[in-house]
């Protein structure tokens, strides 16, 4: 394992992992490189959770292997632990208590010195936004406030790996923002970052790499423009001239491309998920050859564009647009 603990701050081979009947993972392989933030997506019940849990060595797998930083999560699970942070998707803090005196007294159980764990709580407080509050109890905060000094709990101690579950689930926009800048922090001083998310967007921002996770198998991994090639042309945007042409052009548009055409809000503009590109031809020309097309049949296009498909849209090609219940991954 030296050489995979040189590059790879998390790696695993055909994880496996069974709750009675029901199969949560189903041999995962991944690997992610020191220093970098993936984004792991999926959706409910994929075994996200669960690929956490081992890899936090929370649960034991069934069959495979995994290490974070060189050690076995199964066998070197001590030292494992002594180099990770979870943020799980429930509170850990005591809600009796101040948000200064949770971060001082988890602090003080990490083994920092009194002054150390106070001087981690401030500068917690201070990057999740919540110094005009840490004198009061957790009790009376608001529920983002209660995310936001949970996620900061779970950072008391700097660490290598940082297992992020769906830490923005449930924020408002502006406590979201706060635990982004948080995970971009992470990953400047070159931590490594696991981070579960169901905000597509949050993933496009955040991550450097991006595995997609179904039945309990990575089915899909790579750069966020990565996935977004692979799946199609992309989205085709056509605005005609006249609106009573929209029609015509819709029917050209289907025969043309073999692909279904959706009438947009705005009465001139039809939007296409374009075909995956033909050999020798790729979205582009695909597009061109449409509005050419539309053109010599007397349509006037008052103007087009072609984008990549949305985070979102591969998610759903990818995963056929299912939705499960994860409750026991």
């Amino acid at each position: 394992m030296g050489r995979v603990a040189a590059r790879w701050a998390v790696q695993a081979e055909g994880l496996e992992k069974r709750f009675g009947a029901t199969t949560a993972l189903a041999g995962v392989d991944l690997a992610v490189a020191r220093g970098s933030v993936l984004g792991l997506l999926g959706p409910n019940g994929a075994g996200k959770t669960t690929l956490v849990r081992i890899l936090a060595t929370l649960l034991a797998p069934d069959g495979g292997r995994a290490w974070v930083c060189g050690h076995d999560v199964t066998t070197g699970s001590v030292a494992v632990r002594r180099l990770i942070a979870l943020a799980g998707q429930s509170a850990t803090v005591d809600e009796d208590l101040t948000g200064r005196e949770n971060l001082v007294f988890l602090g003080r159980l990490s083994g920092l010195n009194r002054s150390a764990a106070r001087a981690r709580a401030s500068e917690l407080l201070a990057a999740f936004g919540l110094a005009d509050s840490a004198a009061r109890q957790v009790r009376t905060y608001s529920g983002g406030m209660r995310r936001r000094i949970d996620l900061a709990a779970s950072l008391i101690t700097p660490a290598e790996v940082y297992f992020l579950d769906e830490p923005t689930t449930g924020l408002d926009p502006l406590s979201r923002a706060h635990v982004h800048r948080i995970v971009r922090a992470l990953a400047t001083r070159g931590a490594t970052v696991l981070l579960t998310t169901q905000y597509l967007d949050e993933a496009d921002q955040l991550a450097d790499r991006i595995a997609v996770i179904d039945h309990g198998a990575v089915i899909a991994q790579g750069t966020p423009g990565q996935l977004k090639t692979s799946t199609g042309g992309g989205t085709f945007r056509v605005r005609v001239a006249d609106p009573a042409e929209r029609p015509r052009a819709s029917n050209m548009l289907t025969e043309l491309l073999r692909v279904p055409v959706h009438a947009s809000a705005d009465p001139a503009e039809l939007t296409i998920r374009m075909p995956v590109a033909q050999p020798g031809r790729d979205g582009s020309e695909l597009a061109a050859a449409a509005v050419t097309s539309l053109t010599g049949a007397g349509v006037v296009v008052s103007e087009f564009a072609l984008g990549q498909p949305s985070l979102d849209e591969v998610f759903l090609t990818l995963t056929g647009g299912e939705s499960r219940a994860e409750a026991s991954t």
